[in-house]
Order: structure tokens, then C-alpha cells, then sequence
């Protein structure tokens, strides 16, 4: 299991996008990516972002909400930036750590809807990812 990549998934406050995105990924890339993600700061888990993946059947009552690891950050293979904050304030990456950003709407303090459209965009998003790598 050592020769697995590493994917960082980071947003703001690790609690709603990123979390979302590090549940969708170790379901479409957990055989062969290590998943991860954290938040410029530490929110917590939004309720809202559990009950909306409870929703497509995916338990993250156990994710944490973390601050960006260097030690994670620095030996990625893969970091994606989830909101416009976190990719302007992100700390800087070496050279050999990929860093891509997919733009996502923030949906806390929004209507329940913006959570299930916010959960399916970045779905779709990350199973496009696995299935092309792009």
C-alpha cells in the first residue's frame, strides 16, 4: 500500500467542501490514492455536510476538521484548492507537488439545497478525476 499517491483536498475552514471532497475521494480513489484534507483554519464538521453525505450514503461523522499538515502538504502528489481563500493564502508547494484548483461554491449558512448541489458538483468533479485523471 506504500506505492499509493497522496491527494490534499483544502478549503478554508475544512469543514463543508473539503470535507465532502475527502469523502467522494477515498470512495472513488481510495485503491489507489491516499485522501486527505484540511482547512486554513479548523471549523469543525459542518451538520450540514454530514447529513448531506449521509444522504448519498457516506458516513463522515468520523472525519476530523484539521489545519493544513506541512508534512502532508509537502509530499503530496496531488493538492486541490476548493474555494479562491484557500488557493490565494495556501502555503507555497515544492516544485514536485502537483497543485490544481476546482472552484467550489460555499454552502454554509446556505439554504439545505446549496449543500446537495455543492455535495454533487464536487462528486461528479472527483469521478471525473478517477476516471480520466484529470
Amino acid at each position: 500500500m506504500e506505492n499509493k499517491k497522496t491527494i490534499y483536498f483544502l478549503c478554508t475552514g475544512n469543514s463543508c467542501r473539503s470535507q465532502m471532497a475527502e469523502a467522494w475521494g477515498k470512495q472513488y480513489l481510495g485503491d489507489k490514492w491516499n485522501v486527505y484534507s484540511a482547512g486554513i483554519e479548523a471549523h469543525g464538521v459542518n451538520p450540514n455536510a454530514i447529513k448531506a453525505m449521509n444522504e448519498v450514503n457516506i458516513d463522515i461523522t468520523n472525519q476530523t476538521s484539521d489545519i493544513i499538515d506541512s508534512n502532508i502538504l509537502n509530499n503530496a502528489d496531488l493538492v486541490v484548492t476548493l474555494c479562491s481563500h484557500a488557493d490565494s493564502v495556501c502555503p507555497s508547494t515544492p516544485s514536485h507537488v502537483n497543485r490544481v484548483h476546482w472552484g467550489f461554491d460555499d454552502p454554509a449558512g446556505k439554504e439545505w439545497s446549496e449543500f446537495q448541489r455543492v455535495r454533487d458538483e464536487i462528486g461528479e468533479r472527483i469521478k471525473r478525476f478517477a476516471e480520466t485523471g484529470e
